[in-house]
């Protein structure tokens, strides 16, 4: 794996009703910058004067990441991008005969030719990198996917990225088709995948496993219909559960409320990895749990993502979470008084219709005289 390729700043932007001003683009950038987020995609090449100014701008700060614009494969926008100096040009061509045949009456000759006549192109302008993005290519002949990539390899672009333009792969099949094309190919492989049917975090994961060299996120998922993969998960995955070194998982919650605020986009609190609520737990065998060793029902520690843990006591509480609870501030309990003291839980957090927290239980214990001197909400 090479690396991680946001698109909040161009994927993300074309979600309904989204508009980055200059100002929360830049912020956006520093962020992702922070993060470990290698490559940034920022817009189009067509939109000239903002992308001279934004790549100006991002070329100042200092990091290693790269700065890519999205183009057409068309003589005009890669002039127009020539000019701009990206470190990555981003071609797109269509390659399913959906697109190709109904959409833009064309065959796959053109599909061919177009694509040959752009890296050649772009080569020619100098342009340090240069990426082909296979629209579409979940639904492509496989066949002609090899035919493509082969042809791209000669023309002497450095990387291909497989669109799963409408979210209908599953990871087996995504894996499928990277493990293919690999065979075909020495260039580096990336995949961009929509979340139609909710799979895009899986099948960006699945893809990497399976080879692939880059995988296209953006920040809480902003994209056509449903999104595309969540940067949040994606990096949050592969910095804590793959031990990745370079992604800063305790920025993630910053970098979402920042792009959250700028698109008016809500962020709810279940959302996976940075989500306000993950780490509230009100279940009896949970808490006894988590109580004890929290890694039994937690697959992370809160503090990694800057979060805190709230343990809640309602009517679904058992004695050995409410004795768990009064260990962890050194108190005990008669097996008699343990019982009461569940009992006055439950029917006081159905009068109140809440739960309860721990030190409001801690506070009106009577069991023991000693004062609890800790929070038990972290580790």
């Amino acid at each position: 794996m090479q690396g991680l390729i946001d698109s909040t700043l161009r994927e993300g932007a074309q979600s309904v009703g989204v508009h980055f001003c200059r100002k929360e683009k830049i912020a956006i950038i520093k962020l992702l910058i922070a993060v470990g987020i290698e490559e940034i995609e920022l817009g189009l090449a067509t939109d000239r004067q903002r992308m001279a100014n934004l790549l100006h701008t991002c070329h100042k700060l200092e990091s290693k990441t790269r700065f890519a614009l999205w183009c057409r494969c068309r003589k005009d926008d890669i002039r127009a991008a020539a000019q701009l100096r990206p470190d990555v040009l981003s071609l797109s061509i269509p390659t399913s005969d959906l697109h190709l045949e109904r959409r833009l009456l064309r065959n796959r000759q053109w599909a061919m030719e177009s694509m040959r006549n752009a890296i050649t192109q772009a080569r020619a302008a100098k342009l340090p990198y240069i990426s082909v993005g296979f629209e579409d290519a979940s639904r492509a002949n496989p066949n002609f996917l090899k035919e493509l990539a082969r042809e791209a390899t000669r023309a002497g672009a450095n990387r291909i990225r497989l669109a799963d333009t409408v979210g209908t792969c599953s990871p087996a099949r995504t894996q499928e088709m990277v493990r293919d094309l690999r065979k075909d190919t020495p260039l580096a492989i990336g995949v961009h995948i929509h979340n139609d049917f909710g799979m895009a975090t899986a099948n960006t994961i699945a893809a990497l496993e399976a080879g692939a060299d880059w995988g296209d996120v953006s920040v809480l998922g902003l994209g056509e219909r449903s999104g595309m993969a969540k940067l949040e998960e994606v990096a949050g995955f592969l910095a804590i559960q793959n031990r990745r070194p370079g992604y800063r998982a305790d920025l993630l919650k910053t970098l979402c409320a920042t792009v959250s605020r700028a698109a008016t986009r809500t962020i709810e609190p279940h959302h996976p990895v940075i989500g306000e609520a993950i780490f509230t737990c009100e279940t009896g065998l949970h808490l006894q749990g988590l109580l004890h060793e929290p890694s039994t029902y937690e697959p992370f520690a809160p503090e990694l993502v800057g979060s805190e843990r709230q343990l809640l006591f309602g009517v679904k509480v058992g004695q050995r979470a409410v004795e768990g609870l009064l260990a962890s501030q050194k108190q005990t309990a008669t097996p008699t008084m343990l019982k009461k003291l569940t009992e006055s839980i439950r029917q006081r957090a159905k009068t109140n219709q809440r739960p309860l927290t721990a030190s409001e239980i801690i506070a009106t214990n009577n069991t023991s005289p000693i004062t609890p001197k800790r929070k038990i909400f972290c580790r």
